[in-house]
């Protein structure tokens, strides 16, 4: 059986990605940062329908703590699936804060360096030698690192995101000799409880958003979801070093 390890899926774009991987037959390590029982949710779901999941605590903010990340998995590995490594795995975890630039504090600028950036860098660092050979990798990204449509407040967001987009094609040049694939998939607004739980304290600004994207309604975690799962499949063997825009045509 093929493995993944889906960061960040006790809610949102990565509980969605855990739960489509996992119905495509593949067993999952999932990991949640400070909601625990989202974590328990999303392998609940799993389990329901088949599938096998482990529930894994994890700050990607923390560089400190992979290398016990990465013991623990090696015994998940072992314990569960009779392996000493795994196929995929999707960099999901993260989080949003937006400010103007002349309001962005060193400490919020640095906080969101080392969730969205540094984090994914050296997380798959660690595990890359638990990988086995023909993988992929998936990184979620956003359209907040667009050319175009951009909004005041998500630079420091976006950079850091647009850094990602750059990591993606190293990966993918770089782990190409192993057979690894490394994709980023770059959502557009995105029902989620990212940056506490937006759209649910302001409901308000659905409808604009809806106005500017062209299939007319904002994106549900399951339409992003799907991709992450469809892009570590087989079925996109042929497909590396993309960034895939998933917005259901924003700012078209």
């Amino acid at each position: 059986m093929k493995v993944a390890i889906v960061t960040g899926a006790s809610s949102g774009i990565g509980q969605s990605a855990a739960i489509e991987i996992a119905k495509r037959g593949t067993g999952v390590i999932l990991t949640y940062g400070n909601n625990p029982q989202g974590g328990l949710e999303t392998a609940t779901a799993i389990e329901k329908e088949g599938g096998t999941a482990v529930v894994l605590p994890l700050d990607v903010g923390e560089t400190g703590t992979f290398a016990a990340f990465h013991d623990t998995v090696t015994g998940v590995l072992r314990d569960t699936w009779q392996r000493d490594t795994f196929d995929y795995l999707v960099n999901n975890a993260g989080f949003a804060h937006t400010s103007l630039i002349e309001d962005t504090t060193e400490e919020s600028f640095d906080r969101l360096m080392r969730v969205l950036l540094k984090g994914p860098y050296f997380l798959t660092q660690k595990l890359l030698p638990l990988m086995a050979d023909g993988g992929a990798i998936v990184n979620t990204s956003s359209n907040a690192a667009a050319t175009a449509g951009l909004e005041p407040g998500y630079s420091a967001y976006g950079s850091m995101k647009g850094g990602l987009n750059v990591l993606t094609r190293y990966m993918a040049k770089e782990f190409s000799t192993r057979g690894i694939r490394v994709n980023a998939v770059s959502p557009g607004s995105t029902r989620t409880r990212i940056a506490d739980d937006a759209f649910t304290r302001f409901p308000e600004v659905v409808p604009a958003l809806a106005a500017r994207t062209a299939l007319g309604r904002v994106g549900e975690p399951d339409d992003i979801g799907a991709v992450i799962a469809t892009l570590v499949s087989d079925a996109s063997r042929w497909v590396t070093a993309q960034n895939i825009e998933v917005s259901g045509g924003y700012d078209l």
